[in-house]
């Protein structure tokens, strides 16, 4: 239990870390319970996903991944997760299921 409890404070530390004041990420087209992510490697899109993925260890594993390469400082003011868009549809794939 203590291990989880650890991911789940990193996660949440991680998600802290990339949510600004700016306007972009108060948005009301963001549904409760979610949070906007940028993704890709030279154009990014803009995906809505809920913020359960973050219980997820595959996607905990991405954003280690992300953190530990590219740091969190984006100038988009939002979370940036540059891999390819079909990875991202392939991962959240599975954690929708």
């Amino acid at each position: 239990m203590g291990i989880r409890l650890n991911g789940m404070v990193h996660a949440k530390q991680i998600l802290q870390r990339t949510l600004s004041a700016k306007s972009e990420m108060v948005s009301s087209d963001i549904p409760k319970g979610h949070f906007a992510v940028y993704v890709g490697e030279a154009q990014k899109k803009r995906f809505v996903i809920p913020i359960s993925y973050l219980n997820h260890p595959l996607f905990r594993d991405l954003l280690n991944l992300v953190e530990e390469e590219f740091g969190f400082n984006h100038p988009m003011g939002g979370l940036t997760i540059p891999c390819s868009e079909d990875y991202f549809i392939s991962l959240t794939s599975i954690l929708s299921s």
